[in-house]
C-alpha cells in the first residue's frame, strides 16, 4: 500500500501495479494495469478470484503488447488458473478488445449489458466505405475538408481495436446479482459514456467498480456520434451521476477504468456534476454569438484540440449543445454549406 494522497477531496491508497504485474486491493480483487496506446496510456482490469479460477472484469485493447501482458499475468500472479467468466463493463475497445480472445481462451461465457453487446456487435461489423451521415455530421460542425476526407479513411477502426466476439452472451441488467466466489456484486447500470455501462458493487465491504462511469481524476467523455446526431447523451450522464450520488455510501472503495482506486465517491460524482454545470454556463457565454461546434472548444476544454482528438471534441461539443437546445437555451441554424451556427436563444444574455 502507498501513501494515502489526498487530491481534491479524494484519497488513493494504492500505487499502480507494472504492466503484466498485478495487486491484491481488496479481498479477491486484483488490480491489472495494461497499456494504451494513445494519450490515455492505461486501462485498469480486474480480476476476481472465483473458486480455483477467476472471473476477469475488461481485457483491454486488442495490440501485441496487450496480449503479452495477460500472458505474463496469467502464466505469473494468476497463478495458471482458467477465467470462467469475461464481465465488460461496456463496449468501447480498451475494454471488450480481448474479450473475445480470452473467451476463446478459456470457452468462457461473455457477460454484459444488452445495449453495449449489441453496439459493440454493430461497430465491429460496419468496417466501411464510410456512410454520408459521417461527412454530414463533420461538415456540420465546422470541419475542412481536409479532416473530412481524413476520417472518412479511418473509417472502421474500431473493429481493427478488437478480437472477434462471442457470437453469443449472457445479459446483465440492473438489480442483478453475480455470485462471484460466494459473494454477492449488485450490477449497477449507468448511461451516457456508454448506452448501457454496468458497474458491479460488492456491497458487503463497500468495493465498487466503477468502469468509465466514474474516473477519479478526468471527466468521462460523453459525445455524440453522427450514427445519433440529435441525441442527449450529456442529459443521461447527469441522470446518471445524481441516481449513483444518491445510492452509494460514501466509504466506498471505488475501482475505476483509468487512474487509481479512490475513496470519496460522494466528493467525486459533486466534483463531475458541477464541472458540467460550469462548462454550461462558459458555453452559453461564448454563444452570445452565433458559433459552430468547433468554436466552442475553448469553452469547454482547458488545452488546444489537435486534430488527433479533434473527433471526440467534436462528440463532446455537440452533447453539450445537444442538451442546451434540448432545455431550450440555444437554437440550431444550418447554413447552405451544411454548417450548424448555434446561439443563446435570448442573444447573449449574460448567464
Amino acid at each position: 500500500m502507498g501513501d494515502p494522497e489526498n487530491l481534491r477531496g479524494l484519497t488513493y491508497p494504492w500505487v499502480a501495479p507494472e504492466p503484466g504485474g498485478t495487486l491484491e486491493v481488496a479481498p479477491g480483487v486484483l488490480w491489472l494495469r495494461l497499456a494504451l496506446p494513445m494519450a490515455l496510456n492505461h486501462v485498469n482490469v480486474w480480476a476476481l478470484a472465483d473458486g480455483d479460477g477467476w472471473t476477469v472484469v475488461d481485457t483491454g485493447i486488442q495490440t501485441p503488447a496487450t496480449v503479452a501482458h495477460w500472458e505474463q499475468a496469467l502464466d505469473g500472479s494468476l497463478g495458471g488458473r482458467p477465467v470462467w467468466r469475461v464481465v465488460c463493463t461496456h463496449m468501447h475497445p480498451d475494454h471488450i478488445g480481448l474479450a473475445g480472445w480470452l473467451c476463446d481462451r478459456f470457452d468462457a461465457p461473455l457477460l454484459m449489458t444488452r445495449l453495449e453487446y449489441v453496439t459493440a456487435r454493430m461497430l465491429v461489423a460496419d468496417t466501411g466505405p464510410a456512410p454520408a451521415s459521417v461527412e454530414i455530421f463533420c461538415r456540420a460542425a465546422g470541419w475542412e475538408a481536409g479532416q473530412i476526407e481524413v476520417n472518412r479513411r479511418r473509417y472502421g477502426q474500431f473493429g481493427r481495436s478488437v478480437a472477434p466476439l462471442p457470437s453469443s452472451f449472457q445479459r446483465l441488467a440492473e438489480g442483478d446479482v453475480l455470485s462471484i466466489d460466494g459473494r454477492a456484486w449488485r450490477v449497477v447500470a449507468g448511461d451516457g459514456h456508454s448506452p448501457e455501462h454496468a458497474c458491479l458493487w460488492r456491497e458487503e465491504d463497500g468495493v465498487f467498480i466503477s468502469g468509465d462511469q466514474i474516473l477519479p481524476r478526468i471527466s468521462s467523455n460523453v459525445s455524440v456520434w453522427p450514427t445519433e446526431p440529435d441525441a442527449d447523451p450529456l442529459g443521461d450522464w447527469l441522470r446518471s451521476i445524481d441516481k449513483l450520488a444518491g445510492l452509494l455510501p460514501d466509504d466506498l472503495l471505488v475501482l475505476p477504468s483509468h487512474g487509481e482506486p479512490f475513496c470519496g465517491v460522494k466528493t467525486r460524482l459533486e466534483q463531475l456534476r458541477r464541472g458540467h454545470d460550469v462548462a454550461l454556463r462558459r458555453l452559453e457565454r461564448t454563444l452570445a454569438r452565433p458559433c459552430r461546434a468547433l468554436d466552442v472548444f475553448p469553452a469547454l476544454f482547458a488545452r488546444p484540440v489537435d486534430d488527433g482528438l479533434l473527433g471526440m471534441a467534436t462528440g463532446e461539443a455537440v452533447a453539450h449543445l445537444n442538451y442546451l437546445l434540448r432545455q431550450g437555451r440555444v437554437e440550431r441554424r444550418r447554413d447552405a454549406d451544411g454548417v450548424d451556427w448555434w446561439r443563446t436563444t435570448d442573444h447573449g444574455a449574460d448567464t
